[in-house]
């Protein structure tokens, strides 16, 4: 039964996060990640540029500028900014991390990573199981919904 109701919640954690992702201005991927302790969300991040650079994370070639922070190191960096500790946290991201968003997660304490789809690199998934984090991947029915793009 716990295991239903834990399957359910990271369900509805996750669609927040896809959610979320839409505040992106990120044309190529929007990028949504919710960090959660005890049942509280304690920060929450999307792909974008740094504060007080422009909105616009593509190059005139349609390449993501190399400035853009990921949704994952968005959210680390805030809950850093807080009164909170990510400490034994669970990180909810609509894609898998990259390899330099896994050392972040490793770093900051976070202790269970669950996500939505596959990175097209598997880097940071592989370091972060090397390293103890509990990686889960569950994919959301809910993604694009009503748009053809529905996924699993």
């Amino acid at each position: 039964m716990e295991d239903i109701k834990q399957r359910t919640l990271d369900q509805r954690y996750l669609e927040m996060a896809r959610i979320w992702g839409m505040n992106s201005y990120c044309k190529r991927r929007q990028v949504g990640a919710l960090l959660v302790k005890g049942k509280m969300i304690i920060s929450d991040g999307y792909n974008g540029t740094p504060s007080g650079f422009e909105n616009v994370c593509e190059d005139e070639e349609g390449k993501t500028k190399p400035y853009v922070l990921h949704a994952e190191a968005n959210a680390i960096t805030k809950v850093a900014k807080s009164n909170n500790s990510s400490e034994g946290a669970t990180l909810y991201i609509t894609a898998s991390p990259c390899l330099e968003c896994a050392k972040l997660i490793i770093q900051s304490g976070i202790v269970r990573v669950v996500y939505g789809e596959h990175y097209r690199i598997e880097d940071g998934v592989r370091l972060l199981e090397r390293a103890g984090v509990e990686v889960m991947y569950l994919p959301v029915v809910a993604y694009g919904r009503g748009t053809g793009q529905e996924k699993e």
